[in-house]
């Protein structure tokens, strides 16, 4: 079994240790990173909420993938790292175009809905970058606060990565662990420093690309094809995730007008086999 990670909530009495294992572990964090998501509220610099796209943000029929824009605007703001310690509760994406020509998208209009003593409520629109009246996509989402930090936290640089576009660029799954098991399931494998929030938890961003790779793969065996697009997903997040390898089990159904419907439930082999994360996804099939 793989070492299991501290809880950053652990440090909170020492300031000096926690800033120092916050800076860690945020800038050792794959999701935004690969992604190519700045955070202005975490990173020094200049504010930038464009995402540009690659080849592998795509699925087979062309269009974009979800990941890419659920991980891009999480959604459900209690605050950032610097002010309190978040988890996630319930992310949706609705995706009104496949922006297929789209080389940038942009998050913007991003908008508090609701913030209590521990719930947070927002949303934003996901745009072309270079067009803001053409609207790709619309995210929403629930969080909540699961702990305090220490004063005077600051933001961080931030842990680029410089990824060339290529058709050789391997796909999400497998930047981020995930597999197809002898047994037919998609896995993420035990929790490592690079794939967990630092609160010691599976991050979002695996759990929505290892979702979605078992959606489109359980879509594609109820429909007969993997010209696929994503409509409409829905996530909610029941536990954290501690120790894995993380299970998806999921069902698919075909709807009229060349819709594909599919639920998963995500589970924690190495705790219990604890229900984690379940998800719902509406996909049409492309001509």
């Amino acid at each position: 079994m793989a070492d299991v990670l501290k809880d950053i909530r652990e440090l909170k009495g020492d300031p000096k240790a926690y800033a120092e294992e916050l800076e860690r572990r945020w800038t050792g964090l794959l999701s935004y990173r690969y992604i190519g998501r700045n955070h202005g509220s975490m990173n020094l610099g200049p504010v930038d909420n464009t995402v540009t796209l690659r080849r592998d943000m795509r699925n087979p029929a062309g269009g974009l993938l979800v990941a890419p824009l659920s991980i891009s605007s999480p959604e459900g703001d209690v605050g950032s790292d610097l002010v309190t310690v978040p988890n996630p509760v319930i992310h949706s994406c609705q995706i009104l175009d496949d922006a297929r020509d789209v080389t940038r998208i942009e998050v913007v209009a991003s908008e508090v809905l609701k913030s209590g003593a521990r719930m947070g409520y927002s949303r934003s629109k996901i745009v072309d970058a270079d067009n803001h009246d053409r609207v790709i996509a619309l995210t929403e989402g629930q969080g909540v606060s699961i702990g305090a930090v220490p004063d005077g936290l600051d933001r961080m640089p931030e842990a680029k990565l410089e990824i060339a576009d290529s058709p050789d660029l391997p796909p999400l799954w497998e930047v981020f662990g995930a597999s197809r098991r002898k047994d037919g399931h998609w896995i993420l494998p035990e929790l490592s420093a690079e794939f967990a929030s630092p609160d010691a938890a599976l991050h979002i961003g695996p759990q929505h690309i290892v979702l979605e790779t078992a959606a489109m793969d359980l879509a594609g065996a109820v429909s007969g094809t993997d010209r696929l697009q994503m409509q409409s997903w829905h996530v909610m997040f029941l536990a954290r995730g501690k120790i894995g390898p993380f299970r998806v089990e999921g069902e698919a159904a075909r709807g009229g007008d060349g819709r594909v419907g599919v639920r998963m439930t995500l589970h924690d082999e190495g705790n219990g086999d604890r229900a984690v994360t379940a998800a719902s996804a509406l996909l049409r099939i492309v001509a």
